[in-house]
């Protein structure tokens, strides 16, 4: 049952035990009275049990800061009390113990999720169970999880030899894979922008990380490629122009959702005004900005083992990581649930990787607003069952096009920044 936090909404966090643990069972004081009508006869569907009532404190990461960065697996932690000792290893009485294999339920690598009124904000895995006995008062349990990319990181690739696909149907061929078989069902990939495969047959060489080989599938397209908060594996295109709608208008006026922290970067460090690129089978191209060199000295960004193998993408991939001046933005905001109204509580839920948020800052003595569409990057959550929930989104710029309207003044001339929907 999804436990009701404060100013918050109704969370549920669920732990796969192993086994079916909703289901009748003999010899069981519980669940084993006849005619009961919540430990039915089975198998249930779902191995799922609610931890929700032990829990205090939850946290959860995922996505990355910068777009610089690849994505890495997504993190949750949470603590657990435990009065009565039922959550321990050694317990075989506990209703969340499988007796079929003498197996605790709470164990790694089991499933592990976090809803909010049904909306997911996690899905993973348990990579880590400590349990704290206390010499006086209840006893700790702090419990570690990762979302599947830590899976797909356990797992080597056999040899092979690619065939020339674009970077999405190249993913879709990793994971099918027998030494990978991820989930056919659990996964969004995107066709891609770019071609891989070079002019000349290559091998992937055995025992290449099969997520180390996915991520330098994205580093040649340049675009998303993440697990989402429902665990289905994420691909998207290449980074580039964002049709305006975003999910929520966060606002220091009134109007909108209200924030209490946000960060505003200007850095040196953006700047790439160099950018080299070689292929595998030693293609290269070099972009530059001799202004921007003239400016801020040279600043580089190197790739040196693209999959790309057209000579006209591996210069477009140069030419896109090119980003001569620094510009001020702001990089994260954060919100806590309490400071928004129901609907706004929803709407900031559902908010993931790759989708758009605007903010909008009153600026003292400019006698304006500065307001801008960005694209979510990341995401870090907070939830203390004795406080609310705090959010933080991390952000990226984003081309921002509108859809077009006849007739209408504005958006009725087709443009670079009116287009069709």
């Amino acid at each position: 049952m999804a436990t009701s936090i404060v100013q918050s909404g109704d969370y549920l966090l669920e732990l796969d035990t192993g086994f079916d643990s909703a289901s009748f069972r003999l010899d069981d004081s519980t669940k084993g009275v006849l005619d009961n009508t919540t430990y039915t006869l089975g198998p249930s569907a779902t191995n799922y049990a609610d931890i929700t009532q032990y829990a205090t404190v939850i946290n959860y990461n995922r996505g990355r800061p910068k777009t610089e960065y690849q994505f890495g697996a997504g993190t949750m932690t949470f603590s657990m009390i435990d009065e009565t000792g039922i959550l321990g290893p050694y317990d075989s009485s506990s209703p969340y113990y499988n007796p079929a294999n003498s197996e605790p339920g709470l164990a790694p690598l089991r499933r592990v999720r976090l809803s909010r009124d049904g909306t997911y904000l996690f899905n993973g895995v348990v990579t880590g169970y400590d349990y704290v006995f206390a010499m006086a008062g209840p006893n700790q349990v702090i419990v570690q999880c990762a979302d599947d990319f830590y899976v797909l990181a356990q797992t080597q690739l056999d040899e092979f030899n690619p065939s020339a696909e674009t970077s999405g149907e190249r993913i879709e061929t990793v994971l099918d894979l027998p030494e990978v078989d991820f989930s056919a069902t659990a996964r969004d990939i995107d066709t891609g922008t770019v071609n891989l495969g070079h002019s000349s047959a290559y091998k992937v060489e055995a025992g290449t990380n099969t997520l180390a080989y996915l991520q330098q599938i994205n580093q040649a397209e340049q675009g998303r490629l993440f697990m989402a908060a429902d665990g289905v594996l994420t691909f998207q295109p290449r980074i580039g122009n964002t049709l305006s709608s975003p999910i929520i208008s966060f606002k220091d006026d009134g109007t909108g959702a209200k924030y209490d922290d946000l960060t505003v970067a200007f850095d040196a460090d953006d700047v790439i005004n160099r950018a080299y690129v070689q292929a595998l089978d030693g293609d290269t191209a070099t972009s530059t900005d001799a202004g921007s060199i003239a400016k801020y000295f040279i600043q580089s960004q190197s790739i040196t083992n693209s999959l790309l193998h057209e000579a006209a993408e591996i210069t477009d991939l140069a030419d896109y990581l090119l980003a001569p001046d620094p510009e001020p933005r702001y990089t994260s905001i954060s919100t806590t649930f309490a400071a928004l109204t129901s609907g706004q509580r929803d709407d900031v839920a559902l908010i993931d990787i790759g989708d758009t948020i605007s903010i909008h800052k009153q600026i003292p003595g400019l006698g304006s607003e500065i307001a801008t569409e960005l694209a979510v990057e990341g995401i870090q959550g907070t939830i203390n069952v004795s406080s609310g929930h705090r959010v933080t989104f991390y952000t990226s710029p984003t081309t921002i096009v509108y859809e077009l309207i006849l007739d209408d003044a504005t958006y009725g001339v087709l443009d670079s920044t009116n287009v069709l929907g």
